[in-house]
């Protein structure tokens, strides 16, 4: 297992100095979702909820997330993001809304967790918007699917990865 690079030699936290590293692109693919009644997927679906359109209120939620990572989590650089994307998918089989969000930028460190962030945001809201209607609703499976750049290279998650 590789050294925790967030602790120091101490064990101390510490913000990790990317003075030295390259500036590459860096590309960061997260998902999540968040399952729910059929009738409350219904009422996402067909726009009809009374507080607005979710999806889109959950959008905004997701990417404004990614934008003001550095002020949830710690020890997070804050980033000048290119490009973020959060997109839904509205399964009827689960059911559930699978939310997708894709962060880019050119620097010297990952955006992993400006993705993560905007996903468990994004499904935060949904529930935030739904819990009148549906208060069983679970938010799982948020993971990392795939990260590029930087000094570790392609990632991309097997379909074997730990759940």
């Amino acid at each position: 297992m590789s050294k925790l690079t967030h602790l120091d030699e101490r064990g101390n936290a510490h913000m990790v100095d990317v003075g030295h590293k390259q500036v590459s692109q860096r590309v960061a693919i997260a998902s999540g979702q968040i399952r729910m009644a059929s009738s409350t997927l219904d009422l996402i679906a067909g726009g009809g909820h009374k507080k607005g359109d979710v999806l889109a209120v959950a959008r905004i939620a997701g990417i404004q997330a990614a934008k003001q990572c550095a002020h949830l989590i710690p020890l997070c650089h804050p980033l000048m993001l290119t490009s973020i994307d959060v997109d839904f998918e509205l399964d009827q089989q689960l059911p559930a809304v699978k939310i997708n969000a894709c962060c880019k930028l050119s620097g010297q460190t990952g955006v992993e967790m400006e993705a993560l962030t905007a996903v468990a945001v994004a499904a935060l809201t949904i529930y935030d918007m739904c819990k009148a209607v549906d208060k069983d609703m679970v938010i799982t499976a948020i993971c990392l699917q795939e990260k590029q750049g930087g000094n570790s290279g392609h990632y991309r998650r097997s379909d074997n990865s730990t759940e």
